[in-house]
């Protein structure tokens, strides 16, 4: 066994070399002393890395926007000055789409025009307000009101008659086209995505927007062609046509209670393509938002008690006390009888 005074005269180094020769004689607890609790583990984020953490825009931390994309479509040359960069933005939600033109300023976006899906059923079409069909109506519809707010609808038609072909707008005899960037926000850009069914009806309408048919419905990845005929069927509404008519050939029960609200209506897959012809043409007619005809409420509704004023506040707390008072003299006057 290894003397006590052989150990303090050694250096470190013959101390290191002698423990690994005679590991057996020592127990585990100076091993570790000596080997892992002395180990010297460098701070990586010190004291000083804290006080200059900056955190991350709140959009982006909720994942709601991609600043690296924002910030490229929101960018103004110089020499065009307050000019404003107008943005084609498309959103979905599960019952809904929305469909604006948008501006960035420094005080916050502008929205200039906006339409929704739920809009629709003015035009008459009151169900399926989300599909392929109803996203190219929202995009049709945008364009058109936008277009007559600038007094710009007569001199830009757009494509009367959707045959599924890449249609651009051309430059009239007075004012440009009016020019927006599709904002697609953090969606996946898919082949035949829903939003670009937005953008075909926007194109339609007589916006001019930079894209590629690319995207759109019936591109073929392998001849890089697209098919028009595919894509008109898409905007007709032709996909849900079929898909309506093989479920109802295949699984009856399932066709009866997934279109449930299309049977309600009196739709059926063979005046699909009729009906959307009818929006169109109703779309380009009066594309007009319409005001609410709900009531404004009489009285409003509070959750919360109303904030007193000081004065309310003093003459409520002499009640209180006059009433206190009260009630302690008259159970007086009762001890006393």
């Amino acid at each position: 066994m290894i003397k006590v005074n052989l150990m303090e005269k050694m250096t470190s180094q013959r101390i290191t070399l002698l423990l690994l020769l005679h590991l057996p004689l020592f127990s585990f607890d100076l091993f570790d002393m000596l080997f892992i609790r002395r180990v010297f583990v460098k701070a990586q984020k010190s004291n000083a890395y804290f006080k200059r953490f900056q955190v991350k825009f709140k959009r982006r931390r909720a994942g709601k926007t991609d600043y690296r994309a924002r910030i490229r479509l929101i960018n103004q040359d110089k020499n065009k000055y307050n000019t404003p960069k107008y943005r084609f933005v498309v959103r979905f939600s599960n019952k809904d789409i929305v469909a604006q033109i948008v501006s960035a300023s420094i005080t916050g976006d502008t929205v200039l025009a906006t339409a929704y899906s739920h809009e629709l059923p003015r035009y008459g079409l009151e169900t399926g307000l989300t599909n392929y069909a109803a996203a190219y109506c929202t995009g049709l519809l945008l364009a058109r009101r936008v277009l007559k707010t600038l007094d710009m609808a007569d001199e830009y038609q757009g494509n009367q008659e959707a045959t599924g072909e890449d249609y651009s707008v051309e430059p009239g005899e007075t004012r440009r086209p009016f020019r927006a960037l599709l904002d697609v926000g953090l969606l996946r850009t898919t082949t035949g995505n829903r939003i670009f069914g937005a953008l075909k009806g926007a194109l339609d309408g007589g916006l001019d927007i930079p894209h590629s048919e690319k995207r759109f419905a019936g591109f073929s990845k392998d001849s890089k062609q697209l098919d028009a005929e595919v894509h008109r069927k898409y905007i007709y509404g032709g996909h849900v046509a079929s898909y309506m008519t093989t479920l109802m050939e295949d699984e009856p029960e399932k066709y009866q209670s997934h279109f449930s609200l299309y049977l309600k209506k009196g739709l059926e897959s063979e005046n699909l393509e009729s009906l959307y012809k009818k929006v169109h043409s109703a779309i380009r007619a009066d594309p007009t938002p319409k005001k609410s005809e709900k009531q404004q409420p009489k009285e409003h509704k509070r959750f919360n008690l109303k904030k007193l004023t000081y004065e309310e506040r003093k003459s409520k707390l002499i009640e209180r006390l006059n009433a206190l008072n009260a009630a302690a003299g008259a159970d007086e006057e009762v001890d006393d009888e």
